[in-house]
């Protein structure tokens, strides 16, 4: 069986919404192509404005780029705010708005159906500088805040992609 190659084109259709189902379904169901990547980031570099590589997608509008200081990698927003090292919980650099009455609760939860603010409270994560909404966590008001994942990036590219770490040195 060959691999099925995917254009620039058909992900930017997908990352735009564009991509009929049945492309979508393609692309879910088939086995994954060793280009698709490169093309996937290549799309996302193409998007944004500023210079920075894009070592891999993080979150949507979020990533690991290079910085201005050689070597080194921090998490940016779309927009090009950097939230810092990329091991850092990005999320202790966001503006963090907290629903933790049932007034802000009921602002986004249908009447009468917002869970008890002493049980559950909404945190809402937001970019410094162009206020896009990056994650929204749903814990106890008491627990800390969540870092979702720090991802092993020397593993991903030599181990995976088979290719050398972007970016480094």
């Amino acid at each position: 069986m060959s691999e099925i190659a995917y254009t620039k084109k058909e992900i930017t259709e997908l990352l735009d919404g564009r991509l009929v189902p049945e492309g979508v379904h393609r692309m879910l169901s088939m086995p994954k192509d060793a280009g698709r990547f490169k093309t996937y980031v290549a799309v996302l570099q193409e998007r944004v404005k500023w210079p920075y590589r894009i070592i891999l997608p993080y979150a949507s509008r979020l990533y690991v780029t290079t910085s201005d200081v050689a070597g080194e990698w921090v998490i940016r927003c779309e927009c090009g705010h950097a939230f810092g090292d990329w091991r850092r919980n990005w999320k202790l650099e966001a503006v963090v708005h907290v629903r933790d009455t049932k007034e802000k609760l009921d602002e986004v939860y249908p009447r009468l159906m917002s869970p008890d603010p002493s049980w559950q409270v909404l945190r809402e994560y937001y970019c410094p500088e162009c206020g896009t909404l990056h994650d929204v966590e749903a814990p106890t008001p008491w627990y800390p805040v969540i870092h979702d994942f720090e991802p092993d990036i020397d593993a991903f590219y030599t181990e995976w992609l088979g290719e050398p770490v972007p970016g480094r040195g």
